[in-house]
């Protein structure tokens, strides 16, 4: 979410918020004005807001840098650190599981029960590049109501 937003680690909420209008203001088409000098950017808007909200929410930040540092501990020897793949990109491969092509060729999958408890790291099943997938729980109390 650092990268995403272009902040470093410890960037107060001041710079995070200026970042993630700045970022929608870049990726965002209606905002963007044609004589502008800053190069259109093609992100998921999505994404852009769930990397606000953890990272400009104190508690949700800790336990975010708290999954990087420890993500960086198992894998300092090998694979390069996780990237954030939305679970937009995945493809629903059967009923509630969904998978990504990693770079070697191997396969990320996430399934159902990993959503709803919450786990965002997911493992390629080929090689040990691990990623961070993007998504916002649902509240089925408000989606039983509302859906």
């Amino acid at each position: 979410f650092y990268q995403l937003l272009g902040i470093t680690y410890d960037a107060p909420l001041s710079t995070i918020k200026s970042a993630y209008h700045k970022a929608l203001l870049t990726s965002h088409p209606d905002k963007r004005s044609f004589s502008s000098t800053i190069p259109p950017v093609d992100v998921d808007i999505a994404l852009l807001k769930e990397a606000y909200t953890t990272l400009s929410n104190a508690s949700s930040r800790v336990a975010y840098d708290d999954i990087l540092r420890n993500t960086r501990v198992k894998t300092s020897t090998g694979p390069r650190p996780a990237q954030v793949i939305s679970l937009e990109d995945f493809e629903e491969a059967e009923e509630g599981v969904w998978t990504h092509s990693c770079r070697c060729g191997g396969t990320y999958r996430i399934i159902e029960e990993d959503l709803d408890a919450g786990r965002h790291l997911v493992g390629c099943e080929s090689c040990s590049e691990v990623v961070w997938v993007g998504y916002e729980l649902v509240n089925d109390e408000h989606h039983a109501t509302n859906g």
